[in-house]
């Protein structure tokens, strides 16, 4: 599943650098995470990084794309070709 930021966004930044994809943009006003970059975090921590420092919680699984856990790893070696 990719995840996804709501309105509640206060656009603080916290979860930008923590994306080990860079899948998350600052957008106007809040930031938005790219699904198609979005591996939840999967083959390198056990939680998704910018859900866990999310200040506000506005970080949350986008119900348009989900996604099995094998199925993010194999995204994450498509963005990376390991």
């Amino acid at each position: 599943m990719a995840l996804m930021i709501t309105d509640d966004c206060t656009a603080c930044g916290a979860c930008l650098d923590v994306c080990p994809n860079d899948a998350i943009i600052k957008g106007d006003p809040i930031y938005v995470i790219n699904p198609n970059l979005c591996t939840e975090c999967a083959g390198y921590f056990i939680e998704s990084q910018c859900v866990s420092l999310c200040p506000v919680d506005a970080i949350i699984v986008n119900p348009a794309h989900v996604e099995a856990y094998m199925e993010l790893l194999e995204k994450d070696r498509r963005i990376h070709a390991h």
